[in-house]
């Protein structure tokens, strides 16, 4: 039905914003309309960056978030606390820990979840190169900072069993409720969980 209302270059913006997280059709379709109509030099200086951007924005070598550099600003910032290494789920949660002020050490970011039903396993998630990382450097703890969503679990399960028996592991926990993200949680509720995070 939109493509006989909308022009096929108009359908084809409406389409691309619905494949954004969270975006559905009404919200596409007022989103296309408003900058095309409203606001074409939003539309403009909103491409220009983003194709800026993909053409600039690679992985950090070591955490995997996502930097200009080939090292990301908290990997190579020596005031950080090299002894810790909190594994995440996405640059969203670093940016909760982060806007928290709970948290001085090094991170690891996933960018997913292990889920055999996405076709998302191991390699997908880079974990070779957490071996490696952990392997290398003298950490004295991996806090696992990890949804509990069933492929959470099963996430750092496989993780926990990758890493040295030597070596500390924790798991936030403490307020996070089953099924919830942690991008989602409030600052006090964060810390609360690494606070009373427990070992595994």
């Amino acid at each position: 039905m939109t493509s006989k209302i909308f022009s096929p270059k108009i359908t084809a913006v409406i389409e691309s914003l619905r494949k954004l997280p969270t975006i559905g059709k009404k919200s596409s379709q007022r989103l296309a309309l408003y900058l095309l109509d409203k606001s074409p030099e939003t539309a403009i200086a909103i491409a220009n960056s983003l194709l800026d951007a993909t053409a600039n924005v690679r992985k950090c070598a070591y955490c995997q978030a996502l930097t200009e550099d080939d090292v990301c600003n908290i990997c190579s910032n020596n005031n950080r606390d090299d002894t810790k290494l909190c594994i995440i789920e996405s640059m969203l949660d670093m940016i909760a820990i982060e806007e928290a002020g709970i948290y001085r050490g090094k991170y690891f970011v996933l960018n997913g979840r292990i889920s055999p039903l996405d076709g998302i396993g191991p390699s997908e998630l880079k974990l070779d190169i957490l071996e490696q990382i952990i392997a290398k450097r003298e950490i004295d703890e991996v806090i696992l900072a990890i949804s509990p969503t069933v492929e959470g679990e099963t996430t750092a399960h496989f993780i926990s069993q990758m890493i040295a028996k030597d070596t500390k592991i924790s798991r936030i926990g403490f307020g996070v409720p089953f099924g919830g993200e942690l991008e989602y949680l409030d600052q006090q509720t964060l810390l609360h969980a690494f606070n009373a995070r427990t070992n595994i």
